[in-house]
């Protein structure tokens, strides 16, 4: 697959988010950061999962494809991990620390 065709596949969204939480943990490292929440929610939605495992990437591909949960898990330039969940009922998706869950 070339990079256009690949660029194009992630860019479709596969699910909605529901309500957007986040706490206050989170939006702070976000805001320390001087990261968009926009983008980290964009490539969360695509099926992008960041540093997500093996096992939790193939979980995130059958809950695109068939409902499910999906997590994605992201580093941020301050070295602060935050997760984003999206429960599989897609009612809300919550931005967190490793910590707070």
């Amino acid at each position: 697959m070339n990079d256009s065709m690949h660029q194009t596949q992630r860019a479709v969204r596969r699910f909605r988010l529901g309500t957007l939480c986040g706490t206050p943990g989170a939006l702070d490292a976000l805001r320390t950061a001087g990261m968009d929440i926009a983008d980290l929610l964009q490539r969360h939605v695509t099926g992008d999962g960041g540093d997500v495992d093996a096992e939790d990437r193939a979980t995130n591909e059958q809950a695109g494809r068939h409902g499910g949960q999906s997590v994605s898990s992201y580093m941020l330039s301050n070295q602060v991990k935050v997760w984003v969940i999206s429960e599989a009922e897609r009612s809300v998706t919550t931005l967190l620390l490793p910590e707070e869950y």
